[in-house]
C-alpha cells in the first residue's frame, strides 16, 4: 500500500528539523518562513527568531523596524509583517496561544487555507488536508501519472486528495511533504530508490513530460531584487535619502517604483527627505 510505504520511509528518513520538536508558535513561525524559501535558508533564521521571540507576545511587543530587520534576506518581507500582526492578535485575543481551530487560524493575517491546515497538522496533530507544491507533485505523479500538477488547485483535486488521508493524517502530511522534497523532486527525482516506484502511475506510463511549464524568473534586475536591495541598505543604515538609494541601483525609475510599493506595504516610511524602516 502506497500510504504505508511512504509513512515507513518517513519514519526512517525524516530530517531532524527543529520545528518538528517545538511548540505551536515555533511551528507557526516556520510555516511563515518556509513559504517559497528553502529549508537551508530558513534554519538559522528560525533559530534566531525563536531565541529572540519565543512566544507571540514577545514578538508583538517588538518594534516593527526590528522585525523587518531581523527577517534579513529571507525574501518576501511582507511575511514578516503578517507574522507580526498575527502575533499581536494571538497575544491580545487568544491568551498568547496559537489557535487550534482551522477557522480561527484562517482569520489571522497572512494565513490562508494551506498555512492553517499545516499549523493544525504539525502543531496539534490534526488530520487536515495539507497540499503544498511538493505534496501536489507527489500525488500527481504517483496516483495520476502526470509529471506536474496544474498551477491552481481545484475542488475536485482537494476532494480526491482528502480521500487519501489515513488515520494518522498529521503524520501523512509531514511524510508526503518530506517525500516530495527529498525523493519525488521537481527535477531529477530519485525514482530508483523510491519505495513506491512499482506502483507509481507516472513510472508505469513511461515518465511522460508534462505540458505545464514551471515559472522561473531571472532574479537579476527584478523589482523584487530592487526592493530587497533597498531594505538591506536600510537595515545597515538607519536613514538614506532617495539619491543615496538610487546610487545602489542602475535604474532610478525602478527605485522610485520600489519605494512607493515598500511604503504602501508598510515596510518603510518617509522621515523628512529620507527613508527608514517602518517603526
Amino acid at each position: 500500500m502506497k500510504q504505508s510505504a511512504i509513512l515507513t520511509w518517513f519514519d526512517e528518513n525524516q530530517r531532524d528539523l527543529p520545528w518538528r520538536k517545538t511548540n505551536p508558535w515555533g511551528v507557526m513561525v516556520s510555516e511563515f518562513m518556509l513559504q517559497q524559501t528553502p529549508v537551508n535558508r530558513v534554519l538559522p533564521k528560525w533559530n534566531e527568531w525563536m531565541e529572540r521571540w519565543p512566544d507571540p507576545a514577545s514578538l508583538a511587543s517588538a518594534k516593527k523596524s526590528d522585525v523587518i530587520s531581523a527577517w534579513g534576506r529571507l525574501g518576501y518581507p511582507r511575511r514578516a509583517l503578517r507574522l507580526y500582526e498575527s502575533a499581536k492578535v494571538i497575544a491580545d485575543s487568544h491568551n498568547n496561544r496559537v489557535p487550534r481551530e482551522i477557522e480561527i487560524l484562517r482569520s489571522l493575517p497572512g494565513i490562508g487555507d494551506y498555512t492553517a491546515a499545516a499549523i493544525a497538522a504539525f502543531a496539534y496533530g490534526e488530520s487536515t488536508l495539507v497540499l503544498d507544491v511538493n505534496i501536489r507533485r507527489l500525488f500527481s505523479r504517483v496516483y495520476d501519472g502526470i509529471e506536474t500538477p496544474s498551477s491552481s488547485q481545484s475542488q475536485y483535486e482537494r476532494k480526491i486528495r482528502a480521500e487519501l488521508i489515513p488515520r494518522d493524517g498529521a503524520k501523512w502530511a509531514a511524510a508526503t511533504m518530506e517525500f516530495g522534497a527529498l525523493i519525488c523532486t521537481s527535477r531529477n527525482p530519485l525514482c530508483e530508490v523510491c519505495p513506491v516506484k512499482n506502483s507509481c502511475a507516472w513510472r508505469a506510463a513511461g515518465y511522460p513530460k508534462s505540458e505545464v511549464k514551471s515559472k522561473t524568473q531571472d532574479w537579476h534586475g527584478t523589482d523584487r531584487k530592487c526592493r530587497g536591495t533597498i531594505l538591506q541598505a536600510l537595515r545597515e543604515k538607519k536613514k538614506l535619502s532617495p539619491d543615496a538609494l538610487k546610487k545602489l541601483w542602475e535604474d532610478g525609475s525602478q527605485v522610485e517604483k520600489a519605494l512607493k510599493t515598500l511604503l504602501a506595504d508598510g515596510l518603510i516610511e518617509a522621515t523628512g527627505k529620507s527613508f527608514k524602516l517602518a517603526d
